[in-house]
């Protein structure tokens, strides 16, 4: 593993930052969704027997932040590819993968993931979602709730995590299921958010849903190692979602502070507005190089190191991003707060990154824990 970007990497990113800049804030997220998967950037880490690029997780966080930072995040890219594709390539059936890979891949088809409950929250431990065998006919039935579960109305299946009964000790272990959308008992509702994004939030029901039994995706007795590894491609992307914005409010903060001028002197040049702009160009380089060794890691199969780095990758890309942001607009001031400037709406978006997938505080409870070799607080 380097922390030089190979030549390769250098030029997909090249391409597609001069993608995203050719679409403008306002394009449609299906059309920029559409012309990406058409020039192989939305599948780019699925395997090349399905039609996708035959990369990694490396190549599509790149892929996502350069977007971001042209001011074209793909919030879906997070769960639909990543997420999702990546637990059907490694895991799937022959036949999930011959149904599901090429038309996500090509982008003909989307895929939204479910594991947040309202009383689960962080604890994946106590995802009430169950599914039970119909002894006559073998079929699943899953009953449950899930929130917060982004782009259902637009995702052709949920992959929904839930629990089975394990026969020989009788306690709750953690399955993965493909759920199409207009599956009878499956139900939705937006969720009012605040937050101004294309991808709707929504709840969802789950009432006795009866699902054949090749919805379950991979074996029954491996759920942990399936689900963890969607969570840290989850961890991945989203620090690269938020590096991008980051770097797409500093470029903002950047330009006006060149230009903007008062008593003869653009405002760059005061060390007042120019230090905390440099600190934040760091911040986020820095967490861009954890993400870089994360995803390295993930894509070498080394699943334990990744997931130590998933999650100092998104506490440090969540951070980085919420100051760029906070300077960005800090810089710009009344007009950091204009809708000409684009800005003011990050600061809501900004701070997903510090609450989602998990929170800031969940990874230092990992980090003292797992990495530092102190006594568990939760």
């Amino acid at each position: 593993m380097t922390a030089i970007e190979t030549q390769d990497h250098k030029a997909l990113r090249e391409a597609v930052s001069a993608f995203g800049k050719r679409h403008g804030q306002d394009t449609d997220n299906t059309q920029l969704w559409q012309e990406a998967a058409k020039l192989g950037y939305i599948g780019v880490n699925l395997p090349e027997a399905y039609g996708g690029g035959g990369a990694g997780i490396s190549e599509l966080s790149l892929v996502l932040e350069e977007l971001g930072a042209a001011g074209n995040p793909l919030l879906m890219m997070i769960v639909s590819p990543a997420i999702c594709g990546t637990v059907i390539a490694r895991f799937g059936t022959d036949a999930q993968k011959q149904q599901w890979l090429p038309a996500l891949a090509d982008g003909t088809r989307l895929m939204a993931f479910g594991i947040t409950e309202p009383d689960a929250g962080s604890n994946s431990h106590r995802i009430t979602t169950t599914a039970r065998r119909d002894p006559d006919s073998g079929d699943w039935l899953l009953t449950g709730r899930k929130v917060f579960v982004s782009g259902v109305d637009i995702a052709d299946a949920t992959l929904i995590v839930g629990r089975t009964e394990d026969a020989r000790t009788g306690r709750l272990k953690p399955c993965l299921f493909i759920v199409p959308r207009d599956t009878p008992g499956f139900t939705r509702r937006a969720i009012d958010m605040e937050l101004n994004a294309a991808e709707k939030q929504f709840e969802l029901v789950l009432d006795d849903v009866r699902l054949p039994a090749d919805a379950l995706v991979g074996d029954e007795d491996a759920g942990l190692l399936q689900l963890f590894a969607g969570l840290n491609p989850e961890r991945v992307m989203t620090a690269a979602f938020a590096i991008g914005m980051g770097r797409y409010a500093l470029a903002k903060a950047i330009e006006y502070a060149r230009d903007r001028t008062v008593w003869n002197t653009p405002i760059g040049a005061h060390q007042a507005i120019a230090h905390p702009l440099a600190q934040a160009h760091i911040d986020l380089e820095l967490a861009r190089l954890m993400t870089q060794k994360a995803a390295a890691l993930y894509d070498a199969g080394d699943d334990m190191a990744a997931g130590e780095a998933a999650n100092m990758a998104k506490y440090a890309a969540g951070e980085a991003c919420v100051k760029a942001v906070d300077q960005a607009v800090h810089t710009l001031g009344g007009n950091g707060l204009t809708r000409e400037y684009g800005l003011a709406r990050l600061i809501t978006a900004a701070r997903v990154a510090r609450i989602a997938p998990v929170s800031r505080e969940m990874i230092l409870n990992y980090v003292s824990h797992q990495t530092l070799g102190l006594p568990k607080s939760y």
